[in-house]
């Protein structure tokens, strides 16, 4: 008993290393943080989940969803009210539909989600994670750049904040690590979600037409059950832009971009693991929104003798506390 204590303690430092690992925003948990981005009035935060055990398994067809590092994801869906601050401070020119703030950003095509991205990047002193031309037409990163990427030409290898990619997005969405196991929906079941069943229904577990529909999505906060990784939203509300290419290569600048997850009006199959769409990324929808990601970056000397000392100090503890016995 005491050894399971102690394991279990020993993950939550761990956990808790990973927020001071990840850029250093406050306030942060053990599973999560809240990165604030911009400054005075226009400032808004987004929070990010923690996701771990890396090396998870690749799952049956559709084949996607194995990460092999520790990353962060957006807890909710990009609200309205974040892309107008952003657009106010940076002079964005992201379009998107007439919702409330605390509803999810739509009508927002796929280079307009990257831009975001790099303005996130930029607000803090990090290299952008898309590549655009002087004339703001996207490229790939090509081994001419800094920190280029061979294994994914899209995202500059140092950015701290991009979309994630469909295995990111997918294992953050279905992937249960005490179960060790994909779920067939993003509310940890193999069971169809409750949905909609009429106009301002306020029971569901996902935002999704189930007997009826809204007529639009609700606030990112207000989805319904969380995924086992602790995202809220990843089925239905809105559909979701990935970075990823709709053949999974990155073949130029203009291929199709995955979408997933379904909308507020979708019936329950799109919400299902294997359910997914490809959009040229100047497609606008008044159903297509999207979700940030973030790398856990690099630690410093000072951050690494930190956890070495907590580490550390806890191995000594466990000595003297159990005499070594686990």
């Amino acid at each position: 008993m005491r050894c399971t204590l102690l394991r279990r303690a020993m993950t939550a430092w761990c956990l808790a290393a990973a927020s001071i690992l990840g850029g250093g925003q406050s306030p942060a948990t053990a599973a999560g943080r809240t990165a604030v981005f911009g400054v005075g009035p226009d400032a808004f935060s987004l929070e990010l989940v923690l996701i771990g055990a890396p090396g998870n398994p690749l799952p049956a067809p559709p084949l996607v969803g194995a990460v092999d590092y520790t990353f962060w994801i957006g807890k909710y869906e990009v609200s309205t009210a974040a892309v107008e601050a952003a657009n106010r401070q940076g002079d964005l020119g992201i379009t998107i539909d007439a919702r409330r703030p605390e509803q999810p950003a739509t009508g927002v095509s796929w280079w307009e989600a990257a831009r975001f991205a790099n303005w996130l990047n930029a607000s803090q002193g990090h290299p952008p994670a898309y590549k655009f031309d002087s004339q703001g037409k996207f490229a790939v990163w090509t081994a001419a750049d800094p920190d280029y990427d061979p294994d994914n030409p899209f995202r500059n290898r140092r950015a701290r904040y991009f979309l994630p990619s469909i295995h990111e997005w997918h294992k953050a969405a279905y992937y249960d690590p005490q179960a060790q196991r994909y779920w067939d929906y993003p509310t940890g079941s193999n069971e169809t979600p409750d949905g909609i069943d009429f106009p301002g229904d306020p029971e569901f577990a996902a935002v999704f037409r189930d007997l009826a529909s809204n007529g639009e999505p609700n606030a990112v906060t207000d989805v319904g059950v969380l995924s086992p990784l602790g995202t809220a939203g990843q089925g239905g509300n809105v559909d979701e832009w990935l970075e990823t290419s709709g053949t999974r290569d990155f073949l130029g600048a203009y291929p199709s971009r995955w979408v997933h997850g379904g909308n507020w009006g979708s019936a329950a199959n799109v919400l299902l693991r294997q359910h997914g769409m490809a959009f040229a990324p100047s497609r606008e929808g008044g159903y297509l929104g999207f979700r940030i990601a973030s790398a856990v970056p690099e630690p410093s000397g000072a951050a690494v003798t930190l956890v070495l000392l907590l580490v550390g100090g806890n191995a000594r503890w466990r000595r003297k506390a159990f005499g070594g016995a686990c």
